[in-house]
């Protein structure tokens, strides 16, 4: 899954009004930024393999500490003990928590059996992406959920709240778009790419909700 993991870091800026939308898109995706690390220094595998499913040509063929359950668990609390001291506390340490966990929710349910339930355990996967259409549809109704839970909790403050907000969107649904069964050059460039788009998305992010406050919340 892809725009379907920002959907839930934006429906989540409403319950954690004090942490950055970049901060809970990354605990939404946090499986995501640690995958190409560890694929690059070889610690997990990933084959590019067209036709391994309908939807993309990638085979997971390793990636317990990235992507098992339990291992997102940990994750999850060590990402929200850093963040919560002054972002709210036990809260926000169980927002942070969920998002982290839910990457895994969500992955299962598109993935082949390859998703880990802990390092050498049993692997999950329910294999929407043998469906192109069912995949489409289930993102785009996710994602078209979070962006309007995120809009209807704020306001722009500006024109860059307002139009820099339009224009990730629309991003993320051509990325989604121009990404649909494309067959990378390398497992390299993979990671590479992978690390560098992520980079960029988060601190676009973190842009444009600076600009943007959280509706019936006193600023002063």
């Amino acid at each position: 899954m892809f725009i379907g993991h920002f959907a839930v870091g934006f429906a989540a800026r409403r319950a954690a009004p004090r942490v950055s939308l970049a901060v809970l898109f990354a605990a939404a995706q946090l499986a995501d930024l640690v995958w190409p690390v560890l694929v690059g220094l070889g610690v997990e595998t990933v084959r590019i393999e067209p036709g391994n499913t309908a939807f993309t040509p990638l085979a997971f063929v390793s990636y317990p500490w990235s992507h098992s359950l339990l291992m997102l668990a940990v994750w999850g609390l060590i990402f929200g003990g850093l963040v919560a001291p002054r972002r709210g506390g036990r809260p926000t340490v169980a927002i942070v928590a969920a998002l982290v966990l839910s990457h895994w929710l969500l992955d299962v349910v598109t993935h082949r059996p390859d998703m880990p339930l802990y390092p050498g355990g049993p692997r999950f996967g329910f294999g929407l992406w043998n469906s192109v259409g069912a995949t489409i549809a289930a993102e785009l109704v996710l994602f078209a959920a979070g962006v309007w839970v995120y809009a209807r909790s704020t306001r722009p403050l500006d024109r860059i709240g307002r139009w820099s907000f339009v224009a990730f969107v629309l991003f993320l649904l051509a990325a989604f778009a121009g990404n649909l069964n494309t067959v990378p050059p390398s497992v390299t460039a993979l990671w590479i790419a992978a690390l560098i788009g992520s980079a960029i998305l988060l601190a676009w992010s973190a842009w444009f909700d600076r600009h943007r406050v959280l509706r019936g919340i006193d600023h002063r």
